[in-house]
């Protein structure tokens, strides 16, 4: 299994929310996705792990690397909702990662509503992203 994800840019931050399974086949997908961020928007970046099924030793250190990716641009990686499987622990390299406790604490401690900030950003997700239906027909989740 392998990850799908959507990045969704805001006025002052962005969000990559992730679907999936994050283990070692995944990686080089999550990677890609992290390498959309400094060329898009601004501020930090929230990884939303929101429908994330789980993620090996391996996808934790990929989330590390992505830290120190974003912080030699200039960006923050703020994590919301990770895995009950475990918690990040990065190495003495990696930049602090504050750890909310869902996508809506993250936002909330930036002033932001919606995924993107204020609901006037941009999208950008693999072909797979799951669609929820609504009361409107097709939702992006």
């Amino acid at each position: 299994m392998t990850i799908e994800w959507r990045y969704t840019t805001g006025p002052r931050l962005g969000v990559l929310s992730l679907a999936g399974y994050l283990g070692a086949d995944a990686t080089d997908r999550f990677s890609g996705a992290i390498g959309w961020a400094p060329a898009r928007g601004t501020g930090p970046v929230i990884l939303d792990l929101t429908g994330l099924l789980g993620w090996s030793a391996g996808g934790q250190i990929a989330v590390a690397q992505a830290a120190r990716r974003l912080a030699d641009n200039g960006r923050r990686l703020e994590l919301a909702a990770i895995p009950a499987d475990g918690s990040l622990v990065p190495d003495a390299a990696c930049p602090p990662v504050p750890v909310h406790c869902d996508l809506g604490a993250a936002l909330a401690a930036h002033g932001a509503q919606g995924a993107g900030g204020d609901g006037a950003g941009r999208h950008w997700s693999t072909d797979d992203w799951p669609v929820r239906q609504g009361p409107g027909g097709p939702a992006l989740v």
